[in-house]
């Protein structure tokens, strides 16, 4: 069963899409008209003014689509039943980490779209952001020990370039940095739910961080520590667009 038959509930509330980093995609897909969305979750993203089909294996986060959004098929990243350059562009909005052979799936991508946009971070980074590093560092280890690095997408998928992309201190998509400068929001449960680093685990590593962040909170130790992030509009927390122009 995905994962996201267990952890996905509320996306569709909390993963909303965020303006400034849609516009960034929306950039990367440039003039493709017809574009298959791979590990499409919710929905967020899916540009309405050009010929989208969605993907998406978990039946959890295929009920939660609008019913506006673009018709979606069961089906894994790995075996995409399309032929070879069947849509002008591909793209993958946070989500390789979750593949069983992210190597397998980056290939399928390739094979069926002339373009590739991943939306992505760079595990180095991203494991050194705040909420890993000080309060669930078994989340941390994990990503940096078992997640392709940005290096290695490029090379799989032949990228032709990569950008950073800056997480805004009021981002709309409550991925798991997405709250680096309104840290009480990780101390709800449904805000929690719908962030996989912390939904995935396991009471033993989820519970002490949680009081060790109320603590820090609560006696203003996080903002003492953190007083250099308070006057930040955005951050650089790893994520990065990595694109394939296939021309």
């Amino acid at each position: 069963m995905p994962s996201y038959d267990r952890i996905g509930l509320g996306y569709a509330r909390f993963r909303k899409p965020d303006p400034r980093i849609e516009a960034r995609l929306v950039a990367a897909l440039h003039d493709c008209r017809s574009l298959v969305n791979v590990g499409a979750g919710t929905g967020s993203y899916e540009p309405s003014d050009r010929s989208v089909l969605a993907v998406e294996p978990s039946a959890e986060m295929v009920r939660q689509r609008s019913p506006n959004a673009a018709p979606c098929i069961r089906a894994t990243a790995e075996r995409l039943p399309f032929s070879d350059q069947s849509f002008d562009a591909a793209m993958a909005i946070l989500t390789i980490h979750h593949w069983s052979d992210p190597v397998a799936g980056l290939r399928e991508l390739v094979r069926i779209a002339r373009r590739v946009v991943l939306f992505t971070y760079e595990p180095a980074i991203h494991s050194k952001f705040w909420l890993w590093r000080e309060y669930f560092p078994v989340a941390a280890s994990t990503s940096a020990a078992s997640e392709l690095s940005v290096e290695q997408v490029v090379e799989i998928i032949g990228a032709d370039r990569v950008e950073k992309i800056l997480i805004p201190h009021d981002c709309l998509d409550g991925f798991g940095p997405a709250y680096w400068r309104r840290p009480t929001a990780y101390l709800d449960p449904v805000v929690r739910g719908c962030i996989s680093g912390l939904a995935q685990l396991r009471a033993e590593d989820l519970n002490p961080g949680l009081e060790h962040l109320q603590q820090d909170l609560n006696t203003g130790a996080w903002y003492t520590r953190h007083q250099d992030l308070l006057n930040l509009d955005a951050i650089d927390a790893g994520l990065r667009l990595i694109v394939r122009d296939g021309q």
